[in-house]
């Protein structure tokens, strides 16, 4: 049987994304189970077991996160300050009213391994009181939007709108006359070969460049006479 190989990720293909999530209305399990398994990456097909390939988790509105029966009277937090009696009980209202992000991260702390991967994994869980957070460049980094892109941006619309000084419209006047000075040098070229030479000497393109230099219509299919006539009646 030929050999199978299990696939692991290498840390360069692994890519981590910010996902935000509204705790409003939510049930405290259920959604306490959904970011324990955005953040070990359960929903990827990368997972890994020992690796860190899930994404960084914002919570916002941690204080209107819920819970079903009478769990709001009846649970309790346990905690111990590691000193003889330094068992500490928090009730589920008191711990509400203090520090409601604390009820999110222990129950998704409770979800993760209780090893050095789980207190990895839980640096990665950001909880907040109210709709805002701190992490706006980062999710929108995420999303393929940068700040910096946005300021180039905005400098490059400025610097179009901007009026131009007097130094660059007298550079702009300048170069329109430079533009036209050689038109202006060919027509009088042209009206002085028609003064000291003969027009019946010129070809015709001659003749027609002549005659569009006075502003004269000349038809497509006009013989060299013709074209002579417009310019002396001209």
């Amino acid at each position: 049987m030929p050999k199978i190989k299990t696939y692991s990720p290498k840390l360069s293909e692994i890519q981590s994304d910010w996902r935000v999530f509204d705790a409003e209305g939510k049930t405290l399990g259920r959604f306490a189970s959904e970011i324990a398994t955005i953040l070990r990456g359960k929903d990827k097909p990368t997972f890994t077991r020992h690796m860190i390939v899930g994404d960084f988790v914002v919570v916002v509105n941690a204080e209107k996160i819920r819970v079903t029966g009478q769990k709001a009277e009846q649970k309790i937090y346990y905690r111990h300050t590691q000193y003889p009696g330094g068992l500490r009980a928090v009730s589920y209202k008191a711990m509400m009213a203090r520090f409601p992000e604390r009820i999110i991260e222990n129950a998704v702390k409770g979800m993760l391994p209780h090893n050095s991967l789980g207190r990895q994994l839980m640096r990665r869980l950001h909880v907040y009181v109210g709709p805002t957070h701190p992490h706006e460049a980062q999710v929108r980094a995420g999303q393929g939007k940068s700040f910096k892109s946005e300021e180039t941006a905005s400098k490059k619309d400025a610097k179009i709108k901007r009026p131009r000084t007097r130094r660059q419209r007298q550079a702009d006047v300048a170069s329109i006359e430079s533009d036209a000075k050689p038109k202006v040098i060919e027509e009088a070229k042209l009206q002085s070969v028609a003064e000291e030479t003969d027009l019946t000497a010129l070809t015709i393109p001659k003749l027609k460049e002549l005659a569009n230099s006075k502003g004269l219509t000349i038809p497509s299919k006009a013989r060299k006479a013709d074209i002579i006539d417009i310019i002396n009646k001209n």
